[in-house]
């Protein structure tokens, strides 16, 4: 088909950082009628690695032309491993599972995720979920901020940078795409996008799509199914004036993952997971160890030109998210715990006596979490000579409702009355609960900025000052809970400034200076978790103070006809560092996310990339960062005196390595293209060595991951507009190893601490890494 240019939605001019019409990312929107059915065009530097950056702070970016060249099982996480300073942690080879990744020392929780402009990760743990975000075939482009988020952002736990993401833009023509996709571990998803093309002359025009995916679990039983639901309209007149609609929906399963730890997989490997079949008190079957992620969201960003020199841009969202999270367990079927509450017997069927003589039930534990978000983003820039003054205001209202319940598992590994639909009650008619949380929170931030452009726009200054306050309420209704209502108050004054300067029209540097901050995550840092095994809380509320960020960051970057390249050095100060790990309720088989205080965090460091634009077809890629991230403070833990009791000590941990922070990544990539009919792409990652514990005495060794893509492309077939079948090859080393820590621990062996007493070890757990996967996808567009 003809080509047709790359339509680049830089708002505002080059350089410029603050205010809605002036953001800090550069987003490439390919629409469907590009150059090929899939969106890409072979323009972007180092195969749609390195997309020209224009911003004065570390920026990278994937636009289509490596996006759908990518597995189409792949989630936003998964398209950004490459980047510099990313270190992104598969437990899949497809990437359907998981979104653990760290940048300078920081995980996603610590991480803002924006859609559209719009916050969909969950507000309150800040999970990002980017596998039910949006279908590969509709990604138009991935941002990734290592250090800054902006100022004008809805988020507040953006402490380590910012990844914005954009969909296609519908095609100006009517028409749509097909995907049919297939492969090892019975793999297959079904795709079709439905476009409507200009719609008379009414400036409206959009997309809605559908999918299918499915796949058995690559180590263990078990597997995943996911239907999702795409669909964007957009609606444009006068000068400059829109409204988007952006409407997602995805319902999804998928089987848990066993977690290993270091000598769990010394012994069994890939081997630990999930059993496949059921006995009486086993808790590890795996159809009783599943999560379901369900969500459905609306954005709706509005820009209006109130004048020539004065915008106003308008962004409401909603955004609904909910489980259930389910984990096997083993409880007793009499004398257990409700909270603090001894019970007596539950008469429930289906009880057996367990090794220590105790009549016990197999029980599903349901978490079925639901959070609804309402949210609005406004903002206003005025533009007089060679000044641009920008105000905005968001406010987001969250409520989240958790009520864990268990139900009997039958003799054939059933969960009864369909997975705790009409969960165990005790005689009275309560609900045996290990925690009935209600949550409500309110965010309230302003801003206000100034950005002024000097000799001949070469020379760009801003300044910018944002408020945040974030109100947070919650409630624990299980007997016993202390304190029952806990409520959180964070108000943060966050300064920016950034400068750049264009040398020449192809190098620019630039330095800013900027701080963040996140409140604390997740809602088991504000309440007691219970179980029935136990007569106490088995979790205590965590630290509820709030990380607070300030940044410095000097780079230098290149473009010109042929190559980009761009470096940058970076210092990040980081006080009350909540380091999140995610830790196995005692005797049960759920995770939670547990928040540790561990003080203060310093990061310094390098990084750098370099890509070329297609030269004789061929567009290498080099990526690399040097990180040293240490703790700043002695971490204080639980610990036993020579009297055997229980006291507060602490370990010497200050100059130690960050856990979870290698001080070496690379990524080297080469594409070849030759716009006609054939395609391909080799990639390889390094990642190097990262600690599990404070003290810096266990970790994980260095890893290498490398895939090819191949790809060719038939001449156009009747109504079908460039048909292509494409081989994705992962991990073709079939290389088995711990792709990240899962867990955190002060120590893996026992310590005395600072005043002499005994520090029991601890043992974290770790995620393992996607094995071999080889997958065939057929396309075309109509």
């Amino acid at each position: 088909m003809p080509a047709q240019p790359v339509r680049h939605a830089l708002n505002g001019r080059a350089g410029s950082v603050l205010g809605p019409s002036v953001p800090q990312t550069e987003e490439i929107s390919v629409s469907a009628g590009g150059r090929h059915a899939d969106g890409t065009t072979n323009t972007t530097p180092g195969g749609g690695l390195m997309p020209v950056q224009t911003a004065p702070r570390s920026q990278s970016g994937v636009t289509r032309d490596w996006i759908a060249k990518q597995p189409q099982t792949g989630n936003i996480s998964s398209m950004i491993a490459n980047l510099p300073g990313v270190v992104y942690a598969s437990q899949s080879p497809l990437g359907t599972a998981g979104d653990h990744i760290t940048m300078r020392g920081m995980n996603e929780s610590q991480i803002g995720y924006l859609f559209e402009g719009a916050p969909l990760a969950d507000p309150i743990n800040y999970e990002p979920y980017t596998s039910m975000l949006v279908d590969t075939e509709n990604l138009g482009s991935v941002t990734v901020s290592q250090g800054a988020p902006d100022l004008n952002a809805p988020l507040f736990n953006a402490v380590g940078g910012q990844i914005s993401a954009t969909e296609m833009n519908p095609s100006h023509k009517y028409g749509g795409f097909l995907s049919l996709m297939g492969g090892t571990h019975s793999a297959n998803k079904e795709f079709l996008r439905l476009d409507t093309g200009d719609i008379g002359n009414t400036g409206i025009r959009g997309f809605a799509s559908f999918s299918y995916l499915s796949n058995n679990n690559w180590r263990g039983p078990g597997g995943l199914t996911r239907y999702h639901v795409d669909s964007k309209f957009v609606k444009e007149w006068g000068d400059g004036n829109s409204i988007t609609a952006i409407f997602g929906f995805n319902r999804q399963e998928q089987t848990s993952w066993r977690e290993p730890t270091a000598a769990q997989w010394r012994q069994y490997g890939t081997s630990f997971n999930y059993t496949p079949t059921y006995y009486p008190g086993n808790s590890t079957y795996y159809k009783l160890n599943f999560g379901d992620l369900n969500s459905l969201d609306v954005i709706v960003p509005m820009h209006f030109t109130l004048a020539h020199d004065l915008t106003l841009n308008v962004t409401p969202y909603f955004v609904h998210q909910n489980g259930p999270s389910v984990g096997g367990e083993n409880i007793p079927a009499s004398g257990g715990y409700y909270g603090t509450m001894q019970y007596g017997d539950l008469n429930q069927p289906y009880s057996y006596v367990n090794a220590s003589g105790q009549r016990m039930l197999t029980t599903a534990g349901v978490d079925p979490w639901n959070q609804k978000t309402g949210a609005i983003n406004t903002s206003i820039d005025w533009t007089t000579g060679i000044n641009t003054l920008s105000f905005g205001y968001w406010y987001s209202y969250t409520m989240h409702e958790e009520l864990s319940t268990f139900s009997v598992v039958d003799p054939s590994g059933r969960a009864a009355n369909a997975y705790g639909r009409y969960p165990i009650t005790l005689a009275d008619g309560s609900i045996l609960s290990g925690y009935n949380l209600n949550f409500m929170q309110q965010v309230n931030a302003l801003y206000l900025a100034d950005t002024l452009r000097l000799l001949n726009d070469r020379l760009v200054l801003s300044a910018g000052f944002r408020a945040a306050m974030v109100y947070r309420q919650g409630t624990n209704d299980v007997p016993g809970a202390a304190p029952y209502k806990t409520t959180g108050n964070y108000f943060e004054p966050l300064p920016q400034f950034a400068a750049s300067y264009q040398v020449t029209p192809h190098d620019q540097i630039y330095l800013n200076g900027t701080t963040a901050f996140r409140a604390p995550e997740s809602v088991e840092a504000y309440s007691q978790i219970f179980d029935p095994n136990a007569s106490h809380a088995v979790e205590q509320p965590g630290s509820l103070k709030s990380e607070y960020t300030i940044a410095e960051e000097i780079g230098y970057r290149h473009s010109d006809g042929l190559v980009n390249f761009q470096m940058s050095f970076f210092n990040i100060n980081l006080t009350n560092h909540q380091i999140t790990s995610s830790a196995y309720i005692p005797n049960t088989n759920m995770l939670i996310s547990e928040p540790i205080n561990v003080g203060g965090q310093t990061s310094r460091g390098v990084q750098g990339e370099i890509g070329l634009k297609p030269w004789h077809h061929v567009s290498p890629y080099v990526s690399a960062q040097y990180l040293h991230s240490t703790m700043d403070n002695n971490v204080p833990v639980s610990a036993t005196n020579a009297a055997g009791q229980s006291v507060i000590d602490y370990l010497p941990t200050a100059g130690k390595t960050t856990v979870g922070a290698p001080k070496v990544t690379a990524a080297v990539g080469l594409a070849y293209d030759d716009n006609r009919q054939f395609f391909g792409n080799f990639d390889l990652r390094y990642v190097g060595s990262q600690y599990s514990t404070f003290m810096n005495d266990q970790s994980i060794p260095g890893y290498v991951v490398s895939d090819i893509t191949l790809g060719y492309r038939f001449p156009r077939v009747g109504r079908l507009k460039g048909p292509k079948v494409q081989l994705n090859l992962v991990n073709i080393g079939n290389n088995l190893y711990r792709s990240a820590p899962g867990s955190y621990a002060a120590t893996a062996r026992t310590q005395k601490g600072i005043f002499g007493s005994s520090v029991a070890a601890g043992s974290p757990v770790y995620l393992t890494g996607g094995n071999f996967a080889a997958l065939v996808t057929l396309s075309t567009g109509f």
